[in-house]
């Protein structure tokens, strides 16, 4: 696929291109946490605010696997790191700039609050993670050095196999997800159809390095019935490689071009991920901390953990940016 049929088709998924590279797209539970008042996971678990979080990627067309229960088109990545990058700092504005456009007729609807539309307009939260693989962009550092001095959490989510891009980030994130996706090589290979052959040999390297980063880490594990759903003994190993703050057995989600290569029936019960979550807690000796029926995820930590980040808590509310 060329860049002018990718560009067209993002446009058409709902894609607002902020670079060559780089994309924002407003996040269901933003806008639900606008029209209902309902907030995703994360505010529940963390205390983030979600009508204030910009869900964005400065790698659109760049990534190394192309896992079966990604919601995104596939077979047109780059699948190289890329040789040209946007400007972290026009890439910033431009961001918000979208994020504002697409929450724009928010602002009329009767039924939002409007100062939630109006705190909506100065995001607090950016989620690294809308598509592709963010620690291919090489001013990633940059980047979340302009963030974190507008007072932006940030939320960067990551498949792994990038040890290097982990290694040398500097400032860290606020909050750093490594996506565990297989409890072994040979369901990896399956499931995320790797570019290169030593994906897994990465990923474990990856597992190494964010045991000693000093920041707040959390493994993910996407649980996908039929292909990925058990061995907890094995997710354990490299739970207990990492030893994150807090990890996540979430439920795949039947959406988007998934649905070409999964079925329904591959999408499990909150009741499955729950006795999934169990058995892992039992053979990390983490404790099952929280869960979230909408999102088909558990929370699983230590009952002393901090889950809340700087400055926020369940009832908090962050001031207006200048």
């Amino acid at each position: 696929m060329g860049d002018q049929d990718l560009a067209s088709d993002l446009v058409d998924q709902g894609y607002r291109l902020t670079g060559k590279h780089s994309a924002v797209k407003l996040c269901y539970w933003s806008r639900e946490a606008l029209t209902s008042g309902r907030h995703c996971y994360k505010g529940r678990f963390y205390g983030i605010e979600s009508h204030r979080c910009m869900q964005m990627s400065p790698a659109i067309d760049s990534c190394n696997l192309h896992c079966r229960f990604c919601w995104r088109n596939q077979g047109w990545e780059n699948d190289e790191t890329m040789t040209e990058f946007d400007d972290p700092e026009v890439l910033l504005d431009k961001s918000i700039d979208a994020q504002r456009q697409i929450l724009s007729g928010f602002g009329g609807d009767e039924a939002v609050d409007h100062e939630k539309w109006l705190e909506s307009q100065q995001p607090r939260h950016v989620a690294i993670s809308l598509t592709g693989e963010p620690t291919l962009y090489p001013k990633m550092n940059r980047f979340l050095e302009l963030c974190h001095e507008r007072g932006i959490t940030t939320f960067l989510v990551t498949n792994g196999t990038n040890p290097d891009g982990l290694r040398f980030l500097d400032p860290l994130p606020t909050q750093l997800y490594v996506s565990v996706t297989a409890p072994n090589p040979e369901i990896f290979r399956r499931l995320t159809l790797p570019a290169q052959g030593d994906a897994w040999a990465h990923l474990l390297e990856s597992l190494e390095i964010i045991r000693s980063l000093g920041t707040r880490r959390v493994v993910r594990h996407t649980l996908v019935r039929g292909w990925n759903l058990g061995w907890e003994e094995q997710y354990a190993e490299l739970d207990l490689l990492a030893k994150p703050d807090f990890i996540e057995p979430k439920g795949y989600v039947y959406m988007g071009r998934s649905r070409q290569r999964l079925g329904a029936d591959h999408v499990p019960s909150h009741e499955e991920i729950g006795r999934f979550a169990r058995r892992l807690a039992e053979h990390t000796s983490y404790d099952v901390l929280d869960e979230s029926p909408d999102s088909k995820v558990y929370l699983l930590g230590s009952a002393t953990a901090d889950r809340w980040l700087p400055g926020l808590g369940p009832n908090a509310t962050l001031p207006m940016a200048n």
